[in-house]
């Protein structure tokens, strides 16, 4: 039986690492076992690093927050915990977009934020709504039926306890609720 060295499709295997190890420094570049070896630690560190850049942005904007709330005499664990307790949910990357671009507003929230530490209740120009009251406005404002899904008119069945509300049409939904 003849040999088969696989010219052609080594060489492109080959080729093929030799690229993606291009720029890399000494040998690392230029022959296959080392440029392999490289191109399997790339792979590696650039998996560890995707998720170490979300931790890098985190602390960036922590960094900066802190800094804004030092500014407006607050430190920043008081800052966040005035936050969730006027029930404001705004995450670290626009409260540092605030801090940086409108600090008119990143004032206005630090005011919201000290007033809720002191147990009053936020201003009403800074007053944010949060998701539940959003809920809640808008089961209030739908008063027609007809336009809602068949999953909107299961919870709103559910909320009225209407019994067997889980098998029914569309139309006997609409026919229970009303």
């Amino acid at each position: 039986m003849t040999r088969v060295k696989g010219g052609n499709v080594s060489k492109n295997r080959r080729r093929k690492v030799l690229k993606a190890a291009k720029g890399y420094f000494g040998s690392k570049h230029r022959l296959y076992k080392t440029a392999q070896e490289q191109t399997f630690h790339s792979g590696a560190y650039a998996y560890r690093d995707r998720k170490q850049n979300k931790r890098n942005f985190r602390k960036l904007w922590i960094q900066r927050i802190n800094a804004a709330c030092r500014e407006n005499e607050i430190s920043y664990s008081k800052f966040i915990n005035g936050l969730n307790k006027a029930g404001i949910e705004v995450n670290r990357k626009m409260l540092s977009a605030i801090a940086i671009e409108e600090p008119a507003a990143f004032t206005a929230l630090v005011a919201t934020a000290k007033a809720a530490l002191e147990g009053k209740t936020a201003p009403k120009a800074a007053k944010v709504e949060t998701k539940e009251a959003k809920v809640e406005a808008k089961t209030t404002e739908a008063k027609d039926y007809s336009k809602m899904t068949v999953a909107e008119l299961k919870e709103v069945a559910k909320e009225q306890g209407v019994e067997g509300y889980t098998s029914m049409k569309k139309a006997e939904l609409l026919a229970a609720i009303k």
